[in-house]
Order: C-alpha cells, then sequence, then structure tokens
C-alpha cells in the first residue's frame, strides 16, 4: 500500500508553490512577526528561480529565542531571518559569527551548514546597498549622521565606517549609549547633538517612534536641507514626521523599504548560494504594500 497522499490532500502553500519531502525551508523569528513581508519576499524570489525552498514565519518569545534556534538547527531548518527581540540571543547561540555580528553583538541572519548555525549581519549592508541603488550615494569620504543608538542604529554607524565614511555622528538622548554606538566607527565616530546634522551629508533615522506615535527625530528634519539626504529606516509609515520635515526643507529623502529589500536579498544570497531577484523582490514588496510604499 503506497503511503504518498493524493497530490490533492498534499500540504500546499496558498500561492501554488508545491511543497515535498525535500523542499528546503527558512524562516523568520521574531515577536511579534505575523506583520512580517519576509515571506512574501523570500517565497517570491524561490518561485522566480525555481528553487525547491519555501519561508515561513515563526512566533517566539524573547526566552524561548535559544532553544528555537537549536531547534531549528535540529530540524534541518536552512536560513533564519531574525527580528526583534531575538538579534542578540542569535549572536550568542549560534556556533561561529561573522566579523560583524562579532563587532555588533547581534545578529539578524543565520545559515546553517551541516548541522553549524552561523550568525551574519544584512542590516548595514542593505541599507548602503539601497542608498547605492537607489540615490547613487557612496559612503566614503561622507560626513554620517544616525539618529538612535538600538541595534539596527550600531549596524549602520559600524556599516558606514566600514565603507570608509569621514565621520560618523551618532545622537541619541542617553550619552552612554550614544557613546557605546559611536565606538563602533573608531576614530571617525562621536557622539553630537541635533545641531550637528546640518553638517551632514546623510542623516539616517533609525530611532524607534515615541509611545505617542511621533518619531523619535521629529524636530529633526527640519533642520535639514539642499544637497542632504535624510533616510528613515522604517517604511510604514511610507512618509514619517522626520521624511517630511526632511522634504519640506528641501533635503532628498528615501524610506527604508529598500533596506529591507536588499539586505533580505543579501540573506537569501547566503541561505541558496544564488544571485537574488532584486527587481522580484521590488515587485513582491510594492505589491504587498500597494499605495503605502514610496521609495523616495
Amino acid at each position: 500500500m503506497s503511503l504518498t497522499p493524493p497530490t490533492s490532500l498534499a500540504p500546499q502553500p496558498s500561492d501554488g508553490q508545491r511543497v515535498g519531502a525535500h523542499t528546503a525551508i527558512a524562516g523568520v523569528i521574531g515577536d511579534p512577526v505575523r506583520h512580517s513581508l519576509s515571506p512574501v519576499l523570500h517565497n517570491a524570489a524561490f518561485r522566480h528561480l525555481g528553487l525547491d525552498w519555501i519561508y515561513v514565519a515563526f512566533a517566539v518569545s524573547a526566552q524561548d529565542a535559544p532553544a528555537a534556534l537549536r531547534g531549528a538547527v535540529a530540524l534541518g531548518v536552512r536560513g533564519l531571518s531574525v527580528t526583534m527581540p531575538h538579534k542578540q540571543a542569535a549572536a550568542r547561540s549560534c556556533d561561529q559569527r561573522s566579523a560583524v555580528v562579532e563587532r555588533l553583538g547581534a545578529a539578524n541572519t543565520v545559515v546553517v551548514r551541516s548541522g553549524v548555525a552561523l550568525a551574519h549581519s544584512t542590516d548595514g549592508a542593505g541599507l548602503l546597498d539601497d542608498l547605492a541603488a537607489a540615490l547613487g550615494f557612496d559612503a566614503a569620504g561622507r560626513s554620517c549622521a544616525v539618529l538612535g543608538a538600538g541595534g539596527a542604529a550600531r549596524a549602520v554607524v559600524l556599516a558606514l565606517a566600514e565603507a570608509g565614511a569621514s565621520s560618523v555622528v551618532v545622537v541619541n538622548r542617553t550619552a552612554s549609549r550614544a557613546e557605546s554606538a559611536a565606538e563602533l566607527a573608531g576614530r571617525i565616530g562621536r557622539t553630537g547633538t541635533v545641531a550637528d546634522l546640518g553638517d551632514a551629508d546623510l542623516v539616517i533615522n533609525a530611532a524607534p517612534a515615541e509611545a505617542a506615535g511621533l518619531d523619535a527625530g521629529t524636530t529633526a528634519g527640519a533642520g535639514l536641507g539642499s544637497g542632504q539626504i535624510a533616510y528613515d529606516m522604517r517604511y510604514a509609515p511610507a512618509t514619517s514626521r522626520f521624511l517630511a520635515e526632511a522634504a519640506a526643507s528641501g533635503a532628498t529623502v528615501r524610506n527604508g523599504l529598500g533596506m529591507l529589500v536588499h539586505q533580505a536579498a543579501l540573506q537569501f544570497a547566503l541561505w541558496t548560494g544564488e544571485t537574488a531577484p532584486i527587481e522580484t523582490l521590488w515587485s513582491a514588496a510594492r505589491g504587498a504594500l500597494g499605495d503605502v510604499a514610496p521609495v523616495g
């Protein structure tokens, strides 16, 4: 007697992509995670290249992150995206860490090979790739400022420094956190205030939203002007207070949707060894967000 279920009864994802015994699994862990666009992006890329992969979302509470990572390795999951609040736990729990992860103490990507979990970070590189592709911006020799000092901000500070920026100023309400983030940039890093933003070629808002729903950088954008780039790492809402103020002052503005796309492309390549289809990722992102996805 055959134990193979009829095709009509075999589990299939809603988009029609077939799943079988040899299908490679990747996913995202976080809490919350059901809002994530990553499944839409990665599954579209898998389909485009005809890869027998599928990407799903795993809601994992903060205390369960180490166990979830061990379980993923044991189950043969090939790769994970890691979002809040698990980036530090992922860095600690993986068997090996990239040089960037060693410095940051946080990872947004896990690659599993032969039962070994390797931690990577694609956030900073993804942002720089987006700036280069969309605006032709090269950080080498440019003055940069970062609003915020959390995990995302730290990844960007390090990426800017490694790209050869001439200076990286970190602006944050808590001085000790600003100093810790600025140290990642070495001799070109320092702390500053909103008054310093007018001298920067690139200003990145990596600060979390206020409890009242306003940007931490609410007044920061008003001080920018022509010849400057204002980049908000968030993509929803598409136009934040920071970006609206910067645009009104004459700055070039861009939200973080491109960062999401480009960091996903880097993850895709790490997991599969294939070059990610960027236009497919963009199409999937715009399709999911509809009219709220201007990219600056």
